[in-house]
């Protein structure tokens, strides 16, 4: 089984490529071809919000996300459906989500959700590991599968006419998994290995994981989703065998199926695959919260690297952590974000960049729908003759001023607009239409919030994104990592 990075899973923006490459776990076995999901001047700040709802609604609530086709059911045993008509092409994706992550492991064992993804292609009772690979291909099927801190994902891209197909096998591996040694061993050492490659040889990779730990000590998201390698080492096959039992089962999984199907026919095959699968008794899951303004905290971490790099990280809610009485708070995050890195013409890239020549590289992430809390993070890599102390200084001074001084019109428009083209750019693919709406259902949001967002964001004012600046971003609630070269690398170089 070969290995490689998913694509970005619902994030409005992600713009840093280290934290993708540390916070999701694919595995392929064939490779699929879909597209990406996305990525006046001055005035007072009353003329500001009393002209901003008209003049913004022209661009972001003109887009829509296409909610038509949807058609949601659940079955008996608990296993939910959410069906996607879409007649473009004579083929359906088929997805299954099951709601267990590393974010759900226990602390001794790190990576064993990733560990039982790669299992599951190793056979069951009735199709083997070979097996099931022939029928893949002889009916010109694609498959994949990820990992992720909240879920664990698996899918097949098949012709229309083999949509029974794809669910006889998800429905066989959801209860007849086989768990044989030798294959146990294999895949034991091909994680391991993947851990290596991905990241104790990844400098970025390696001071990254670090970060996370530091910014985020009390949420399971402090952890790589691939886990520590002792932990991985430790991890037996009747360990995989109980985490299987334990969240493999209807009730813990929703079934996105989008294509050329019709509804009332895809609900009567799913019943026949998986009407008669009993459910679990699902443990409770772990709380993913984070408590923030813990203070200041800045560390140096030496690596393998040839430039110096700045990991900064504010510790920040999402939209479900932020609940229906914060939700505003989290859309003007999204929408700071934005303004700060939203292209070539935003804040960061414009004035640090090009205008100061201060860095050479800056990008911000931060994540509006996730299930548990935070990082805003900005990561940037200072020009030669610029301190990693000066490039902090003056991110924060940008900052400061997010707060403080006006936020023009067409910024704050941009931003919006940048937040819901890049999720209408996601339905192009059938793959994207089913990420989208699984990864959502998985997090425990309802995929058709979507259809509101244009309008949500429409009534986020500047004095929003302002008032929640000033709240997040602040010295107090802040971590900072200045990746630094060897000391033995910095005086050869020199």
């Amino acid at each position: 089984m070969s290995s490689s990075l998913p694509l970005p899973i619902i994030s409005l923006r992600i713009a840093c490529a280290l934290a993708m490459a540390t916070t999701l776990v694919a595995c392929q076995t064939t490779t699929i071809d879909s597209k990406p999901a996305a990525t006046q001047n001055a005035l007072s700040h009353s003329k500001i919000d009393q002209d901003q709802t008209t003049k913004e609604t022209q661009s972001s609530s003109a887009l829509t996300m296409d909610m038509s086709g949807r058609h949601e059911y659940q079955l008996e045993n608990g296993l939910k459906i959410v069906v996607k008509e879409d007649h473009r092409a004579p083929v359906v994706m088929t997805q299954i989500w099951y709601r267990v992550g590393s974010t759900d492991e226990p602390t001794d064992k790190g990576g064993i959700s990733h560990l039982l993804e790669h299992m599951m292609f190793k056979g069951t009772t009735d199709v083997s590991s070979a097996d099931y690979e022939r029928l893949i291909a002889k009916f010109g099927g694609v498959n994949n599968a990820f990992t992720s801190y909240d879920y664990t994902g698996y899918y097949e891209l098949f012709p229309a006419n083999r949509l029974p197909l794809a669910l006889e096998l998800e429905a066989d591996r959801m209860k007849n998994l086989t768990f044989d040694d030798k294959e146990f061993a294999k895949e034991h050492q091909v994680v391991m290995e993947e851990r290596r490659q991905r990241t104790d040889d990844n400098p970025l990779a390696k001071a990254y994981e670090s970060f996370r730990l530091l910014a985020l000590p009390d949420s399971p998201k402090g952890e790589s989703v691939i886990g520590p390698m002792n932990e991985l080492e430790s991890i037996t096959l009747p360990d995989l065998k109980d985490w299987y039992e334990t969240w493999y089962a209807p009730n813990n999984a929703t079934l996105v199926i989008v294509g050329d199907v019709e509804p009332t026919e895809v609900l009567a095959q799913v019943k026949r695959y998986f009407g008669e699968l009993s459910p679990s008794d699902l443990p409770k899951r772990p709380a993913v919260s984070q408590k923030g303004f813990r203070g200041y905290q800045k560390v140096d971490s030496e690596q393998a690297v040839q430039v110096p790099v700045l990991l900064m990280g504010y510790n920040v809610p999402s939209l479900v952590t932020a609940g229906t009485a914060g939700e505003k708070q989290a859309y003007a995050l999204s929408l700071a974000q934005d303004v700060l890195d939203g292209g070539l013409s935003a804040r960061l890239e414009s004035r640090l960049i090009r205008e100061q020549g201060l860095l050479t590289t800056v990008g911000t992430s931060y994540d509006l729908l996730d299930r548990g809390d935070g990082l805003f993070l900005i990561q940037a890599t200072p020009r030669e003759g610029v301190s990693l102390e000066q490039a902090q200084q003056a991110i924060i001074t940008e900052i400061e001023k997010l707060k403080t001084d006006p936020i023009a019109l067409d910024e704050i428009s941009r931003a919006k607009t940048n937040t819901v083209t890049g999720l209408v750019y996601a339905q192009d693919s059938m793959e994207g239409q089913a990420r989208m709406i699984g990864s959502l259902q998985s997090i425990g949001l309802d995929d058709r919030l979507l259809a509101e967002l244009p309008a949500k964001l429409d009534g986020v004012t500047i004095a929003d994104i302002q008032a929640a600046s000033k709240q997040y971003l602040v010295k107090d609630n802040l971590t900072v990592m200045h990746i630094v070269p060897h000391k033995n690398q910095a005086d050869k170089k020199k």
